[in-house]
């Protein structure tokens, strides 16, 4: 069994309320979840409108899956034209971990 842990800091569009923030963040939690067998949730920058850390894991049988679920993950949230991705970051643990 493998788990994978990605960690995605994005900046927000206008955005100058928490509420705004939520209200943009929320749907595209919501499709990451629908589109792909993981769990997702912000993960930091709480307290910050323009900022946000999503974080996203999946477990799967072998690291390839893993792997290719969480490429697709961040893919989807570069695509996204309300949100810039700052940057990305994936961990990998395996049974030898």
């Amino acid at each position: 069994m493998f788990v994978g842990a990605l960690e995605l800091d994005v900046m927000l569009g206008d955005v100058r309320s928490l509420k705004q923030k939520r209200s943009v963040l929320r749907p595209l939690l919501a499709e990451i979840r629908r589109r792909h067998e993981v769990a997702v949730a912000e993960a930091g920058h709480l307290d910050l409108h323009r900022r946000a850390l999503i974080g996203v894991a999946a477990v799967a049988a072998d690291s390839d899956r893993v792997r290719a679920v969480l490429d697709t993950c961040e893919r989807l949230v570069a695509a996204r034209p309300e949100v810039e991705l700052l940057s990305a970051r994936q961990r990998l643990l395996g049974p030898e971990d």
